[in-house]
């Protein structure tokens, strides 16, 4: 079987605000998405952002519709046989209508915070005609060599996805860290603890050690355009 490739797709950017950034200044960030190319069909991660006069008051997105970014990468939606949320808020979840009749595989806290927790999300996006989730309560190997791992944080049902190549691991989480700066932060404390620095060190997240039992050889993220290598 051949490896599986990881490509990055461009679904546009938006501005978040100054009272989300903890820095005092907006910021701007790109909404990335993550095509696997796999044997056994294409999967994709994340599907852009979904529309709504109030969310585009606040974040003022400049979006690439799920066709065109897909087009820019040399697919088309037809290709697209399986679809992974890292979660549901609307940045990441927008072209899920588009791609009705797929496989969605999502946590089954994730997809019951969406249907039930006000402003969560945009609604029409979750249970638009024809969306089919597949409901995991844990870890999941998806297809040969692609597991979806938990990595809640950001949202209580947040997963990622770890890709397994010939050549090492890739994984992409999402928005399990909003950049890879933060990323190399919590691996080093990870790597502090293991070394018994003492106290006191910054806490890792539970699920770090699993991610890193994969060795991965890179890591990618939904709003950064760096790429976390050890």
């Amino acid at each position: 079987m051949s490896d599986p490739t990881v490509r990055r797709v461009d679904f546009g950017y938006f501005v978040r605000p100054a009272t989300e950034t903890g820095t005092g200044s907006p910021r701007v960030e790109p909404c990335l998405g993550y095509l696997v190319e796999h044997p056994d069909g294409m999967l994709l991660v994340d599907t852009g952002m979904g529309s709504h006069p109030g969310v585009d008051a606040h974040y003022r997105p400049r979006r690439v519709a799920l066709a065109k970014a897909l087009r820019a990468v040399g697919v088309g939606l037809i290709d697209i046989r399986y679809v992974v949320n890292c979660h549901l808020h609307f940045d990441h979840s927008g072209g899920n209508p588009d791609l009705a009749g797929r496989p969605v595989f999502t946590q089954r806290a994730e997809l019951e915070a969406a249907r039930t927790v006000e402003d969560y999300t945009l609604p029409w996006l979750v249970d638009a005609p024809g969306v089919r989730y597949v409901e995991l309560d844990g870890e999941a190997e998806v297809l040969p060599g692609v597991v979806i791992v938990p990595t809640p944080g950001h949202t209580a049902g947040h997963q990622s996805v770890v890709v397994r190549r010939g050549d090492g691991t890739v994984i992409v989480a999402g928005q399990s860290h909003d950049h890879a700066t933060a990323f190399t932060g919590d691996v080093l404390a990870w790597r502090a603890g293991r070394d018994a620095v003492e106290d006191p060190l910054p806490v890792a997240p539970a699920w770090m050690d699993r991610l890193l039992e994969f060795d991965p050889a890179r890591v990618v993220f939904a709003h950064d355009n760096a790429v976390w290598e050890p």
